[in-house]
């Protein structure tokens, strides 16, 4: 991707979660043409100051799983290591805003191919084009209701 569609789609993706921030859910949980998202808040690991993250996700049963593919980036997203820091976090899906506890699973662990098959269905291929791009292994983060 150019330096130009790089910045696009980042201011994009900003815009994305400041409607979905702004309109309490209402918006943003589901685009046309796009897998459903949510807003994934944690505590930044450094800070401590609170941290918001529009993701993609997809469900596995009452279990919720972001992917930490960051595009295929070498470096991983900051939002994985504020989690691994400090796993208890708060998602909002839609108007619903819900405590969890998030656990990174990666290919080596058990699970992984299976959580990635479901991951990677809901995002039309994407996270496999994305590992393709980087030699960071990409782990599932699956978000576990704690309320």
């Amino acid at each position: 991707m150019d330096k130009l569609l790089t910045k696009t789609f980042v201011k994009t993706l900003a815009l994305h979660q400041l409607i979905y921030e702004r309109s309490g859910g209402r918006l943003g949980h589901r685009v046309p043409r796009m897998p459903p998202s949510l807003l994934l808040r944690c505590t930044g690991r450094r800070t401590g100051q609170p941290r918001t993250s529009a993701l993609t996700y997809a469900s596995d049963g009452d279990r919720y799983l972001i992917t930490a593919s960051n595009g295929g980036a070498r470096k991983a997203p900051a939002w994985l290591h504020n989690v691994t820091a400090n796993p208890q976090c708060e998602i909002q899906v839609g108007r619903d805003r819900i405590p969890v506890t998030a656990r990174p699973v990666y290919p080596a662990d058990e699970g992984h191919a299976r959580l990635w098959e479901i991951v990677n269905e809901v995002n039309n291929d994407r996270y496999r084009a994305y590992q393709r791009k980087t030699d960071r292994e990409i782990p599932v983060v699956v978000l576990s209701p704690s309320g």
